[in-house]
């Protein structure tokens, strides 16, 4: 039985795709659903240039910006949480590396599912199943499910 899930979101386009399909298994299956955003560059570089409309480049970070995109972002998976009927989606915001952040949040929240998307805002590591993906999927202690 599924009591327990947790999602990465990194707001990218496969991350909401995961959050909605951890959403439905939270509803599906009526579990506490907890999900786990850890701001990078890259994803502050992408809501600064999706809020602003125009080309921001990577040197744009900095510490407050990364406070701000990462609030931005929390706002946005809590949004669409609450769209897909989960409207007490709690979310976490982590520091330094997302896979050890994922990992941590579904280790304290006692987990039985992480779910993440396949490839994220990060680098181009891995080219079929993204880096954070991988990590997770490589080291979890629970049930992990990647969404395309």
């Amino acid at each position: 039985m599924i009591k327990s899930i947790v999602v990465g979101f990194d707001g990218s386009e496969a991350a909401e795709r995961a959050l909605k399909m951890g959403c439905e298994l939270a509803l599906k299956f009526d579990a506490r659903l907890e999900i786990c955003h850890t701001p990078l560059e890259e994803t502050v570089t992408f809501a600064a240039e999706a809020i602003s409309g125009f080309y921001v480049g990577p040197t744009a970070a900095h510490d407050e910006m990364l406070r701000e995109a990462a609030i931005k972002v929390a706002e946005r998976a809590r949004g669409i949480a609450a769209e897909a009927g989960v409207p007490e989606a709690e979310v976490h915001i982590g520091h330094g590396i997302p896979a050890e952040n994922v990992l941590a949040r579904a280790k304290a929240a006692k987990a039985d599912l992480i779910v993440t998307g396949r490839r994220g805002l990060g680098a181009v590591k891995g080219l079929f199943l993204g880096s954070t993906s991988q990590e997770i999927s490589r080291t979890a202690e629970c049930a992990v499910m990647t969404v395309a």
